[in-house]
């Protein structure tokens, strides 16, 4: 773990902030330099400085993206402008993630700020095409918790307390969280909860959250069958086992309209459901599943098991499967009823079933917020706004409504 610590840069910002003065040493203004809290008014003010390099920085990334645990070149983008802004920078945690603390001048709590980094690889989209591409928003979630710590930065004589941004790499591989945390991510400042936002097929300036729901695990299991016949009777198997699952993916507009339907309307067709994934190789029966809720894994489980050895066959599965990620209603809540402040808000009533993440794993740690934010322009169709979809092409405005919602929500929550 490599960490840089600019503390001559950082010194003169603070105390320019404690003396209440009106330009940071990059040349930029403060909102104001009154003591007040953070309120909505100065970070929109700052915030509108910021719009066009964000999306600048954003259409970079777009540019250049890179798979799991390679987001060398964008770990490096990422720490030169938080370097710039001022904040304590350590970089190389869990492989090219990056952590930012900035530090408050006002006593309070210490919230925390994740934001993926990778792109996704050719395999995982739909309809895309052979490369790399940033068709799962992580660009614009970049783009986000920079401006988020670049607005709170130049209002840091108003800001209590301490923000911890976590920019992650490997989401997609749902690994980079799980190294962050094994490397010591919060071992400097102890955050009391955590947040983050995610492109979502919603108009752009609404936010969805996920207060008692979120987004499912991930299980997998390897079944070996035996014997003259065992590749016919795999490919039975599998088609056994398939049968388990309760939902398919979408795969037409008219789907995908369905689908953000359900997951926002009370008493969900998608309360309960099973994803499931089943293919026979040779002798082999490769399963993989998501479900909801988790503790349908157990039961699942044991059918799998059940019609495996029917077949004569063995089973083998990890030692537990990757967790859902599940959020807290209370603080699900309290998000809903600060961005109505600002925003239409949709409470989500089911968890997408097509999709994990491994933002579950700060959640076990730590309360916290998970808010999907919309990116659908005017018009558009559905596909051009769900990721992981090769005709994804999310309205760069969102970066703006991210920055100031997540802004204003963090320095609420620093405040004690």
């Amino acid at each position: 773990m490599d960490s840089n610590r600019p503390v001559s840069r950082r010194a003169v910002l603070g105390g320019a902030a404690i003396a209440g003065a009106g330009v940071l040493s990059n040349g930029i203004a403060f909102a104001d330099s009154t003591s007040a809290p953070i309120d909505d008014r100065s970070v929109d003010a700052v915030a509108g400085r910021l719009d066009a390099d964000l999306i600048a920085l954003r259409r970079d990334i777009h540019a250049h993206p890179e798979l799991s645990g390679q987001e060398q070149r964008t770990a490096a983008l990422v720490a030169a402008r938080l370097r710039d802004a001022g904040l304590d920078v350590t970089t190389g945690v869990g492989g090219h993630g990056i952590v930012g603390l900035l530090h408050g001048t006002r006593p309070g709590r210490t919230v925390a700020y994740r934001a993926d980094m990778d792109a996704v690889p050719p395999g995982d989209q739909i309809g895309g095409g052979p490369e790399a591409a940033h068709v799962c928003g992580h660009d614009i979630h970049t783009a986000v918790g920079v401006g988020v710590a670049e607005v709170l930065a130049r209002l840091r004589h108003r800001l209590s307390g301490t923000v911890v941004f976590a920019f992650q790499p490997g989401e997609e591989t749902l690994t980079g969280a799980a190294a962050m945390l094994s490397d010591g991510v919060f071992a400097r400042a102890r955050p009391a909860e955590i947040h983050a936002l995610h492109c979502g097929p919603f108009p752009v300036g609404e936010f969805a959250v996920t207060g008692g729901y979120g987004l499912p695990g991930l299980d997998r299991g390897t079944i070996t069958l035996t014997g003259p016949d065992a590749a016919v009777n795999a490919r039975g198997l599998a088609d056994e086992i398939a049968a388990l699952g309760t939902v398919s993916p979408p795969s037409t507009p008219a789907e995908l309209e369905q689908l953000v339907a359900d997951v926002e309307a009370p008493h969900s067709p998608l309360a309960e459901f099973v994803y499931l994934r089943a293919q026979a190789s040779d002798n082999q029966v490769l399963v993989s599943y998501r479900c909801w809720p988790q503790e349908r894994y157990v039961g699942l489980r044991a059918e799998i098991t059940r019609l495996s050895r029917a077949h004569g066959a063995d089973v083998t599965f990890p030692a537990a499967p990757f967790p859902a990620m599940v959020c807290p209603e209370r603080e699900g809540a309290a998000v809903r009823r600060f961005l109505l402040r600002r925003a239409r808000v949709t409470p989500l009533h089911a968890a997408i079933p097509f999709s994990g993440e491994d933002f579950s794993l700060f959640l076990d740690r730590m309360p916290g917020t998970f808010t999907f934010l919309g990116v659908r322009s005017p018009g558009a169709g559905i596909e051009t706004s769900y990721p992981h979809f090769g005709t994804f092409a999310p309205d760069e405005r969102s970066i703006g409504h991210g920055v100031r919602a997540m802004a204003g929500w963090l320095a609420e929550r620093t405040r004690r």
